[in-house]
């Protein structure tokens, strides 16, 4: 008897799990992510494919697009999502794009993305530097000058990405045109050779943001330090900002804030993954630390999956309450 009751308890346990899994709100609907290049992005895109997968919905792999690509591609709904919005930074790129008509946004995914220009601390106490717009005199130029053109060498912003056409507007408005020259091209190759330059004790100059591992390998107010600009000055839907903190310092870019975008009509059709997408929140901090594990060489897919998959288990009571948040929106 027991054994018989044993059974039917077990079978009825199936037979509910099937039922559960076939009633999901993403059961046959197939979910397009995408991301930049950037590799380190990787991380937190796939938390938001894990807990889509937790609802029902089958999700590729991410694509790999420039930024622009990615909103004129998820607007057209082409793509379903990309989980790296930086407001305001791409604000521009997601108006051209259709703006609020045409996306999702709701929920803030991350805070505190700080972002600019920072050199070596030894060059910035020797010669009493703490503004970008000091990089006028020629003789701090040249310490700069890696090439011998006359101008200090500014590892900037790769093509694309948005930071690029803040860096190439602040150099005009800050009279730096002749005398600095922002180096565009693959940020990571062009990092290293900056890291490379730090530890022969040469000065450096470079822009750089959080969540990103160079913070970790150049620590600010150790190694680096952060540069001010004399005023603020942004291009395009950024203009009016005031980059100016309450303490009075300016770094010439406002704290952004990261949010997971997605196509409007998609979201509208469905409300499990909408309210899943607002609900969502990753700490700055933890981005920090998986990204770091990546430049210390554990950055294999199988790597990341499994620093995706330890994150989730780490935080098990969070995503599970993302989810059945979500599966109750839906109902």
């Amino acid at each position: 008897m027991r054994k018989t009751a044993f059974i039917a308890a077990a079978l009825t346990s199936l037979a509910t799990l099937s039922v559960a899994a076939a009633d999901l709100p993403g059961k046959g609907i197939t979910v397009k992510p995408l991301q930049s290049a950037i590799a380190e992005e990787t991380f937190q895109t796939l938390l938001v494919s894990r807990a889509l997968e937790k609802l029902g919905y089958s999700v590729e792999k991410p694509g790999e697009v420039d930024y622009n690509v990615a909103y004129t591609t998820i607007a057209s709904g082409d793509a379903t999502y990309i989980a790296t919005n930086w407001k305001p930074l791409h604000d521009d790129m997601y108006a051209a794009a259709g703006g609020d008509n045409t996306f999702y946004r709701q929920g803030t995914y991350v805070q505190g993305a700080a972002q600019g220009y920072l050199i070596d601390k030894k060059t910035a106490e020797k010669y009493h530097i703490s503004n970008i717009a000091q990089l006028k005199d020629p003789k701090l130029v040249k310490l700069f000058d890696t090439n011998g053109d006359g101008k200090a060498d500014l590892t900037g912003c790769t093509p694309g990405w948005g930071c690029e056409a803040v860096i190439n507007h602040q150099i005009k408005a800050y009279g730096l045109s002749n005398t600095v020259e922002h180096n565009q091209g693959n940020y990571s190759a062009m990092i290293a050779d900056t890291i490379t330059r730090f530890r022969q004790h040469k000065p450096v100059l470079y822009y750089t943001w959080t969540p990103y591992w160079v913070s970790d390998v150049l620590k600010p107010g150790q190694d680096v330090v952060w540069l001010q600009v004399p005023f603020s000055s942004l291009p395009g839907k950024q203009s009016g900002i005031d980059t100016k903190l309450p303490n009075g310092a300016n770094y010439g870019f406002p704290v952004n804030t990261m949010h997971i975008v997605a196509n409007k009509a998609w979201a509208g059709k469905n409300p499990a993954a909408a309210a899943l997408f607002a609900a969502m929140k990753l700490p700055l901090a933890d981005i920090n630390a998986q990204n770091a594990r990546m430049h210390e060489g554990q950055s294999s897919e199988d790597e990341i999956n499994a620093q995706v998959d330890g994150w989730i288990k780490a935080h098990q009571a969070l995503f599970d309450k993302w989810i059945n948040d979500a599966l109750a929106a839906a109902r």
